[in-house]
Order: C-alpha cells, then sequence, then structure tokens
C-alpha cells in the first residue's frame, strides 16, 4: 500500500512501483520467521519435507495445512476489515485508487495463468525462508528472506495469503469485485499453485541430496578400490 503513494512516479515508470512494493512486502516474512509463526505458504514446503521424510502422515500433512489456511484467512481478515477499512487507511486517493486498480488486474486473468505466477510465488517465497533458516544471525535472516520475496513481489507472482488479504481489502471498502470471481479467479488457482510450488522445491531438494550422496559412495568405493 506504501507503493500506492507514489501514483506520479507510477504514470512514468509502473515497474518502479512494483519494484517498492516488493522491497516493502519482505517485511512480513521476516516478522513470521522470527517470531516463529505459521504461514500456508511456507507451510507447504516445511510440511512436504518431512512428509517425504516419512515423519508425519498424509492425513496429518492434510490437517495442518487446512489449519495454516484457515487461521490465516482469519488474520488477514482481521487485519483487512479492522485494521485497514474500519480506520480509513483505505479511503483516500491515492492509495485506494491503487488498491482497486491492484485487485481488479488480479481476478482478471486466466487461471491457467494465476496458477503459474502462483508456483513461481511460492518457489521464491520457501528459497527466501530456507536461506532464512541458513543463516546464523538476525540479519543475515533477513537479506537471505527479502531478496527471493522482493523479486516474486516485483515480477507479480501469485502468494495466496496475500491475496486474501488485499483483495478482500478492496471489497470491504467498496470495489467492484465479488467474492465469487476472487476465490474462482484468483484464490483457488494461485493457492494450488503455491501446494505445487512449495512441494515441488521440497522434491528438487530431495533429488539433490539423494544424487548428492549417490555420487559421494561412488567416490568412497573407488577410493576403496584404489
Amino acid at each position: 500500500m506504501v507503493a500506492g503513494g507514489i501514483p506520479g512516479v507510477g504514470v512514468m515508470n509502473p515497474r518502479l512501483v512494483k519494484f517498492v512494493a516488493g522491497l516493502l512486502f519482505p517485511v512480513g516474512l521476516i516478522m513470521v520467521s522470527i517470531t516463529g509463526a505459521d504461514l500456508f505458504t511456507s507451510d507447504c514446503a516445511a510440511f512436504t519435507f518431512v512428509s517425504l521424510q516419512r515423519k508425519i502422515k498424509i492425513q496429518t500433512f492434510c490437517k495442518y495445512l487446512l489449519l495454516s489456511y484457515l487461521f490465516n484467512f482469519v488474520g488477514t481478515q482481521i487485519v483487512a476489515f479492522l485494521l485497514s477499512y474500519e480506520v480509513g487507511l483505505l479511503d483516500k486517493y491515492p492509495w485506494q485508487a491503487y488498491l482497486y486498480h491492484y485487485c481488479d488486474t488480479k481476478v482478471n486473468q486466466d487461471f491457467i495463468k494465476v496458477f503459474i505466477k502462483g508456483i513461481g510465488a511460492n518457489w521464491l517465497v520457501c528459497l527466501g525462508m530456507f536461506m532464512g533458516y541458513a543463516a546464523k544471525d538476525i540479519l543475515g535472516k533477513c537479506i537471505g528472506i527479502w531478496i527471493p520475496v522482493m523479486l516474486f513481489v516485483t515480477l507479480g507472482y501469485e502468494h495466496s495469503i496475500a491475496n486474501i488479504f488485499f483483495v478482500p481489502a478492496a471489497i470491504y471498502s467498496g470495489a467492484d469485485i465479488s467474492w465469487f470471481s476472487f476465490i474462482s479467479q484468483n484464490l483457488i488457482p494461485a493457492t494450488l499453485g503455491n501446494v505445487i510450488g512449495g512441494g515441488s522445491i521440497c522434491w528438487l531438494h530431495l533429488l539433490v541430496s539423494i544424487s548428492q550422496e549417490g555420487n559421494g559412495s561412488k567416490r568412497k568405493t573407488a577410493t576403496s578400490l584404489t
């Protein structure tokens, strides 16, 4: 929403507005990571990883993803309605115009296009979480998360939980967008893409690990034979 406050810049260089949004958006994921909160999109990778290791059953995997999605939805509606619409943050130009245009664009895309963007978004979100976990201090965690998440926002990919905040916030403040069009044209394909994106990055990680282990065992065998 801060990026919406520079409409003059947006007319001359709309990509710069997206870049400003990308600079600020990672703050939310950084807070999620540092505080240990649950985010559905990163959980798609986390629960897939332990599921592939056979540490949890598929029923548990589905249950926790569903709970994460449900409570993320509740939390975003509290912020969208009570902390944004009710206090008048979305009533004035240029922020309301920016929000309406942003959300109208999101609900007027092809299903498959949103689905593919959802895959790309969660590849980058989960990569950011992996990079954050690899850091040894808070600053390293912030930088590791910031880079991939900034890229997904600037590229215009689809993050289901972010959309659950932005589009309902526009609806609450009077945008001509129906819940049906939001759910059918954006939320469902974005969510499916996020699940595939988060899960596939774990499959790739597992394949790379297996390949490295195989190469390591071959080298040990060759060394022992020589």
